[in-house]
């Protein structure tokens, strides 16, 4: 039945959406240049996603971070579907740092370029890093928030990959906090190589922020590895049998 819904539901509705929020996305774009517009449509595709997909998010946490802050965000990857989480349950205005190859997508990549998230040329070592300078700017500017997947890439057996360093360069550099935030569940719902969405749950838990008020660039190592032990801790703990339903751990938004 979970089969039969995705492909005959919840498929089209993500095609469709897709395009009918994308589209009043660009068009918006041209008189929205501050993108609060537009992250509030992106935000509507996620919704609609979610709802059409029969997906249900609990999300922890909240009360760890401000709507008016500004953060940078890393977060565990491991389905198409995070995106959509985490765009329709955090309540912070936000952009992404993405592969540069998605910028080169016909309509999707000039959606991307002109809601302002950011393109990251990997092959390019030197140009990398002026693009994580220029995200500290961009968030110290405009006082927004950056979500990112450290892992570079969607993981195909769930595993956390080891973590690259561009989200703790960027937050200390911009010297707003790194928020770890552990999704689980994506995995099952819409896993690697499948193009059919299935209906379930989906915790979302935003952890601890760490504070980067008085670190250098040399402590980016380290802050990276402190933001992926936590997300991994809160994986392991949520697959063991102390799970989240039967803890305190987290406050009930």
């Amino acid at each position: 039945m979970r089969l039969l819904r995705g492909l005959f539901i919840a498929d089209p509705v993500v095609v469709l959406a897709t395009i009918l929020f994308g589209t009043a996305s660009l068009v918006v774009s041209f008189f929205d240049r501050t993108g609060a517009i537009q992250i509030k449509i992106a935000r509507a595709w996620a919704k609609t996603l979610l709802g059409a997909s029969g997906i249900r998010v609990e999300t922890h946490g909240l009360d760890q971070i401000s709507a008016t802050g500004s953060y940078v965000f890393i977060a565990n990857h491991v389905s198409y579907m995070d995106t959509p989480v985490m765009l329709a349950n955090i309540p912070v205005q936000f952009r992404f740092l993405a592969k540069r190859g998605l910028f080169q997508i016909p309509f999707l990549g000039q959606h991307l370029s002109r809601a302002g998230h950011i393109p990251v040329p990997r092959e390019d070592a030197r140009a990398a890093v002026k693009t994580m300078q220029r995200a500290a700017e961009t968030i110290q500017r405009k006082k927004i928030s950056l979500l990112i997947f450290p892992e570079g890439g969607r993981s195909h057996d769930g595993a956390l990959q080891p973590f690259k360093e561009g989200g703790a360069y960027i937050a200390i550099r911009a010297g707003v906090p790194l928020v770890p935030v552990a999704i689980i569940g994506t995995g099952e719902l819409l896993p690697w190589g499948s193009g059919i969405v299935r209906s379930g749950r989906v915790s979302l838990r935003i952890l601890k922020p760490i504070e980067t008020t008085g670190l250098t660039l040399k402590d980016r190592a380290r802050l990276t590895e402190e933001a992926r032990n936590s997300i991994l801790n809160e994986l392991e703990f949520s697959s063991s049998p102390f799970s989240q339903a039967q803890s305190p751990r987290f406050a009930r938004e």
